[in-house]
């Protein structure tokens, strides 16, 4: 048996039990020859034969069907442009013709460089339908080196790339090996975007390939629901980004997973705040075509044209992490919605204070936790009627912690790293946090020692620390590396961030350990101010302000005011910068 595919799967059986793992990794040839193994052969021969029972799960089901139940009602809408289901449908099966005429085969990686416009939300059926993996890549990678290394690593044969960032993925290219061939370009101009007149030499044309294509076009089925659909590189708050391959079923069933969670009814209209390029967006990009949803492009991500667009549009449903509540609650522009808008954040544990300000102005605010690992959020704080009644301070604290897995995710737990033993549910024991279920990654790129090292045991280690409470409750903490070990204490960064989050000036907070010859490691926190704030604040006002509410260990022994935190394109705060920056200010 063949295999074109840069991955292959290992089957061991314990206990009379067929367990699937997958251990990735791609052939060290230039010409991708496809590595053959035993493994391969017995996981063929494990696949149920086909028949009516036996249809591989994929999410691109969910667009022929929406093409059927909702081909008048829009697809897409930005700016000017409007889009129907079966027009995306159809457009989607051009193009995944298209891409098939440029070469690409079943299983080669598709690479996209592009921000929230109609191209986004079209690949991510396109390229599957021609039989190959989807890579969206983060805008805001360092350097053309590190965009270079990434098309390297994943071996990308095709990328998609909007006008925006041509000239950047042009550098990239430029510093390829001589001995490696690049990706062939396709250019996405955006007429609501500058400089898009302009002729990029070697560019294929993305809507000439859309005019161009056979809306006739039979789509590659996966013959295995196994089969990679995306990989998703993390999305950089530590320096080593890893590749992460999930599977048309895993993606299949999240997107279930995420819709019956959140009880998204039929055609919600669905403003893009939340990136596509991370972790797909968290796997609506799919889960929208099985609602019949509107999704609502939105190029740049800021405080006015967000309420501008839940005006226009009547927004009903939006994602983002909790750097986008606390944009939408801070700024001048701010106004009370006239209908409610459902938000479903995730990415860092959002402060009780965000949250409260949030639902004030008539958001209802949904928690979840999940990684690029998870292909989404799998875990949400499930609302229980008994906490109606509370205040919304109470109601606040109650939502700041992630919950309990979702319907359609198979567990949730904290236990000790080292022995795997569950902690006791007491919210006061700490331990890692360790996750199993249908719509987890199949494993990273060529890193098998990472992937074995995460996921074992039956479970996968996220590397995030947190607690149960007594109900069942999952709470986190922190990143395993973002715990301060304070004299022997461990301190956890979130609590001290809640507390500063509270304060009235204070507009974004962030808190790491610097290195102390006493102590280890001290809090240090650095801190961005309210830009209305009439208060003149100080690190002793400050200091003397986490005094009150926390013991005198988890106060920061040094605040630091800046302008801006650094962050990733997703809005987490890049911690590992502000350690090297708290390094060097550290007091002796």
């Amino acid at each position: 048996m063949s295999c074109h595919h840069p991955w292959h799967p290992i089957i061991s059986a314990q206990k009379a039990t067929v367990r699937a793992s997958f251990s990735l990794s791609l052939s060290n040839s230039l010409n991708n020859s496809p590595l053959v193994s035993q493994e391969i052969k017995t996981i063929d021969k494990l696949q149920p034969k086909p028949g009516p029972n036996s249809c591989p799960l994929t999410p691109i089901d969910f667009l022929e069907r929406a093409s059927v139940v909702y081909g008048d009602c829009p697809s897409i809408m930005y700016n000017d442009t409007i889009h129907t289901w079966s027009e995306t449908h159809r457009r989607c099966l051009k193009l995944a013709s298209s891409i098939v005429s440029l070469g690409i085969k079943k299983g080669d990686v598709v690479s996209v460089l592009a921000p929230n416009v109609p191209a986004m939300c079209e690949l991510h059926f396109a390229v599957p339908m021609a039989g190959a993996i989807l890579n969206t890549i983060n805008l805001h990678l360092d350097t053309t080196a590190v965009l270079c290394n990434l098309l390297q690593h994943s071996e990308s044969k095709l990328i998609f790339v909007d006008s925006q960032f041509a000239s950047l993925v042009q550098e990239a290219i430029s510093i390829f090996p001589s001995n490696l061939k690049p990706p062939t370009l396709v250019l996405i101009k955006d007429e609501y975007y500058g400089n898009c007149a302009n002729d990029y030499y070697g560019y294929v044309d993305y809507e000439k390939m859309v005019e161009n294509g056979d809306s006739g076009f039979k789509w590659v089925s996966p013959k295995s629901e196994w089969e990679p659909i995306t990989l998703n590189y993390t999305s950089g708050t530590t320096s080593s980004p890893k590749g992460v391959l999930h599977s048309h079923r895993g993606a299949f069933l999240i997107c279930l997973n995420l819709l019956l969670d959140w009880s998204v009814p039929r055609q919600p209209v669905f403003l893009w705040t939340l990136p596509m390029f991370h972790a797909n967006g968290w796997s609506y990009t799919w889960s929208l075509a099985a609602m019949g949803g509107t999704n609502v492009c939105l190029r740049r991500v800021e405080a006015p044209s967000i309420y501008k667009a839940i005006e226009r549009y009547n927004i009903t449903h939006m994602c983002g992490a909790p750097v986008v509540l606390n944009m939408l609650t801070n700024h001048p522009c701010k106004k009370q919605l006239e209908s409610p808008v459902h938000i479903m954040t995730a990415g860092a544990p959002p402060p009780a204070a965000v949250l409260g300000r949030a639902e004030s102005l008539g958001f209802i605010v949904s928690h979840g936790y999940g990684l690029t690992e998870t292909g989404g959020p799998v875990v949400t704080c499930a609302w229980k009627q008994e906490w109606d009644h509370l205040s919304l301070l109470e109601k606040a604290k109650l939502k700041a912690r992630q919950g309990v897995k979702t319907v359609g995710f198979a567990g949730v737990d904290v236990v000790d790293a080292d022995s795997g033993v569950a902690v006791t549910r007491d919210g006061l024991t700490t331990g890692e946090i360790v996750l199993r279920g249908g719509s987890l990654m199949l494993g990273y790129l060529k890193d098998p020692e990472g992937t074995s090292k995460c996921m074992r045991d039956g479970w996968f280690y996220t590397g995030d620390v947190g607690v149960m409470h007594p109900d069942g409750y999952l709470e986190v903490k922190d990143r395993s590396k973002d715990v301060i070990i304070c004299g022997g204490e461990n301190l956890s960064s979130v609590e001290v961030e809640a507390v500063l989050y509270s304060h009235p000036a204070v507009n974004e907070a962030a808190v790491v350990a610097q290195p102390n010859r006493y102590w280890g490691e001290t809090p240090c926190a650095f801190v961005t101010l309210k830009k209305d704030s009439v208060e003149k604040l100080s690190e002793k006002k400050i200091r003397e302000f986490c005094k009150a509410k926390l013991p005198l260990y988890m106060v920061p022994r040094m605040v630091v005011f800046k302008e801006e935190l650094p962050k990733t394109s997703t809005g987490k705060i890049q911690k590992f910068l502000l350690r090297e920056m708290a390094k060097d200010l550290r007091r002796s």
